[in-house]
């Protein structure tokens, strides 16, 4: 028997909270044996299908979730061809059959206006759940809904000169939402959680930062261009104080070298001059690209 509508929509928000608290406010990323712990009237309640795309429980008249498997690296970036030019990212139908019931299910989600639960594979049984994401628009030729995040669902195109402002704040605010976190996902996983700099563990102290900025030409968000830091040591490698040979060597800046300051410039930074990086990941194909070190390193020289 289908819920009402103040049942679901119930349970939907104890999802998004629960993922909240387990996922460090949006930070971690989770297993699917952890996603599976979710319980709804002391029953355990699933939130993600693991054998297809699209979860509809059978109580809903809409979809609750959707997932994007994991891609290895070496394979093109989960986002690449789904980020449209209105700066908001797609999702693709369930074949090419719209009326497919999981297909349906989509539609009515977008017709309700209801928040839905993506799960992105950031590694083999790991996701980072990225919630809510509203659907706003099916394009059916291309077989694909268009997904916005929070705050976004209600923006339309406006048609004056303010629509180039708008698309670049739908961009900035897609990455912000959605394609940050999973990069910051997959990096977190290929380092261990742990900053490859100093090998601090904290999760809240670490960042994925980006070997290139994303806004060069090169700067993907791949885990080739990746490398999890503290806070600290992030913010030393983008101001150019600490950099990283294309063999993996951290060096610090010279007139950095020869300041005499307190115990964290001495211990945290200076002392790591000219030694190899503390973590790199297991897997070769995911360490960091030399080529992209070495245009970060030269523009390091140069400062």
């Amino acid at each position: 028997m289908t819920w009402s509508p103040q049942q679901q929509d119930d349970l939907r928000a104890a999802a998004i909270a629960w993922l909240s608290a387990r996922t460090n406010d949006g930070l971690d990323a989770l297993t699917s044996e952890q996603i599976n712990e979710f319980t709804w009237g002391d029953e355990r309640f699933r939130l993600m299908d693991a054998q297809r795309g699209i979860r509809k429980p059978r109580q809903f008249a809409s979809a609750l979730s959707i997932r994007t498997t994991f891609r290895p690296a070496g394979a093109e970036r989960p986002y690449e061809d789904d980020l449209g030019v209105d700066g908001l990212v797609r999702y693709k139908w369930r074949g090419d059959d719209p009326a497919h019931p999981e297909n349906r299910s989509l539609r009515q989600a977008m017709h309700e206006r209801v928040p839905l639960i993506w799960f992105w594979g950031v590694g083999v049984a790991l996701y980072k759940p990225v919630f809510p994401v509203y659907l706003i628009a099916e394009e059916q030729r291309e077989q694909q809904f268009v997904v916005a995040t929070d705050g976004l669902q209600h923006l339309e195109s406006t048609g004056s000169r303010v629509e180039e402002v708008m698309r670049r704040y739908l961009r900035q605010e897609t990455y912000r939402r959605l394609h940050q976190p999973v990069f910051r996902s997959i990096v977190m996983r290929a380092y261990e959680a742990s900053c490859a700099v100093c090998q601090l563990r904290h999760s809240v102290l670490l960042d994925a930062a980006h070997i290139v900025e994303d806004r060069h030409e090169r700067g993907v968000a791949s885990v080739r261009n990746g490398l999890a830091l503290c806070k600290i040591h992030h913010a030393a490698y983008d101001a150019g104080i600490l950099g990283l040979t294309p063999d993996l060597r951290v060096e610090v800046r010279a007139d950095i070298l020869d300041e005499i300051d307190g115990p964290l410039l001495e211990h945290g930074i200076k002392r790591l001059h000219d030694t190899p990086l503390m973590v790199v990941p297991r897997s070769r194909p995911e360490r960091p690209d030399p080529e992209l070190l070495e245009i970060h390193y030269e523009r390091f020289r140069a400062s």
